[in-house]
């Protein structure tokens, strides 16, 4: 991943659309609604937008207010399969579109967050991953 292509297309506002627009689509979703606090999604919002911005741009709020980002380890009080890693992506996949993310980034993009939610599985099932979101 290039994340000078990303962030010379993307922008800082074009992240914080997506994130925005990400977190619209969660509180109604059946599978990742009951997982987010449902009196702050406007903080898991603002996390993964300082996480973002931390990834790809340096941008130390992030580490500032959280600490090293233990990614794996923040998550690990939900139920994470497959099920749950391939929405999350679905999500974001639609998100990029809908903020119009250019498709060299959102292609970029694409591949860092599976393989971030992919990570993120902690319930055990079959190996490898199946899923395309630009399908």
């Amino acid at each position: 991943m290039d994340e000078r292509v990303i962030m010379d297309r993307v922008g800082r506002q074009g992240l914080e659309r997506m994130v925005k627009l990400f977190y619209a689509k969660v509180p109604s979703d059946d599978i990742l609604g009951p997982m987010y606090p449902k009196g702050d999604m406007q903080g898991a919002e603002e996390r993964l937008f300082d996480f973002l911005m931390f990834r790809l741009a340096g941008d130390p709020t992030y580490t500032e207010k959280r600490g090293h980002p233990r990614l794996r380890g923040r998550h690990m009080p939900f139920k994470i399969g497959a099920r749950e890693r391939d929405r999350w992506v679905e999500l974001m996949a639609a998100s990029m579109r809908e903020a119009e993310i250019p498709e060299d980034a959102a292609v970029q993009l694409d591949a860092f967050f599976l393989q971030v939610a992919d990570f993120m599985r902690n319930v055990p099932e079959g190996n490898g991953i199946n899923f395309n979101p630009r399908a």
